[in-house]
């Protein structure tokens, strides 16, 4: 194995620390660049006697220099509450963030990996979602400094690599849960193992029949790492996802019977532009890849439900 050194922008993320955590075990060094507007230093804290670790205070608004060999850019925040909460800041983060490190890509020749989502897809119109589909987004809604950011920094990569011949690859992250993800983030499985391990009512927005994949953080960096390390004519993007498919009222109903919780599940009005449907087609990502997920949802809850519990 050649050792590398390598960037993780969010690094102190809960995706970031997951990714930062398996390449250091892999023998690599590792730079993580965070602002901590949702990372956390307890995420990585206990990668911080590593001397091939570095922690470094950053926000990727701004120009950064750095001598590396790989950058994965995953820095943005991820749940609708944190993207929500300062919109434009969300938009420059992927937009900017997106310029500053193909930047650095360029003058360094390194090889950096996009980390986009399933978002670019809005609420889809098919089903399930392939990575030729344009997608069907509203850009002046709610999510739309999320969705239109993660859009236009894909738009860059694809343009730096035609013009620049910068080395670039994109994932489309769908729906991931896992330790370490920020119990007040507002998405629906650390929603539901709080509201349950506290015994209070499980929220419900809508009629609880819209449809989710959820796969387990180990699952989506193990893809990550297999997308960096492919053949350089693949590109992307690539969906990286677990393709079975649940509705939001059984995962409800999974995590009240893994805690033995006595919350009772009530029903919200639908938040605008919330997707009916999302679930990837991960056809590319096997072939070109050798990738699928491994770790089924009650395994991957019964993790994260007893790291919630620690806390």
């Amino acid at each position: 194995m050649i050792k590398k050194k390598i960037l993780v922008t969010g690094g102190a993320g809960f995706v970031g620390s997951h990714l930062c955590e398996r390449l250091l075990t892999e023998g690599h060094e590792v730079v993580c660049l965070d602002n901590y507007f949702t990372g956390q230093k307890e995420n990585i804290i206990h990668l911080l006697g590593n001397p091939y670790f570095e922690l470094i205070r950053h926000d990727v608004t701004m120009p950064f220099f750095i001598e590396v060999d790989e950058i994965y850019n995953l820095a943005c925040p991820a749940s609708p509450i944190h993207y929500q909460y300062n919109a434009i800041k969300t938009i420059k983060t992927s937009v900017m963030g997106a310029i500053n490190m193909l930047g650095l890509a360029k003058r360094i020749k390194a090889r950096i990996l996009q980390a986009s989502t399933s978002e670019v897809y809005g609420d889809p119109q098919i089903h399930p979602q392939v990575e030729s589909y344009w997608g069907h987004v509203n850009p002046i809604g709610e999510r739309a400094c999320y969705d239109e950011g993660k859009r236009a920094a894909e738009t860059l990569f694809i343009n730096y690599h035609k013009q620049n011949n910068v080395a670039i690859k994109i994932v489309r992250i769908f729906n991931t849960y896992g330790p370490r993800m920020h119990p007040n983030d507002g998405r629906v499985v650390s929603n539901f193992i709080m509201q349950a391990l506290y015994n209070k009512d499980i929220t419900i927005f809508g009629d609880g029949s819209q449809t989710r994949s959820f796969q387990y953080v180990d699952d989506l960096v193990e893809g990550l790492i297999r997308m960096m390390d492919s053949p350089a004519d693949f590109i992307g993007p690539v969906n990286i996802g677990n393709p079975n498919e649940f509705t939001i009222m059984a995962l409800a109903q999974k995590v009240i019977e893994l805690t033995n919780s006595s919350s009772k599940i009530i029903k919200m009005p639908l938040p605008p532009d919330d997707p009916s449907q999302r679930q990837p087609d991960i056809a590319l990502a096997k072939e070109r890849l050798d990738w699928e997920p491994h770790i089924e949802l009650e395994e991957g809850l019964i993790k994260t439900i007893n790291y919630f519990k620690a806390l």
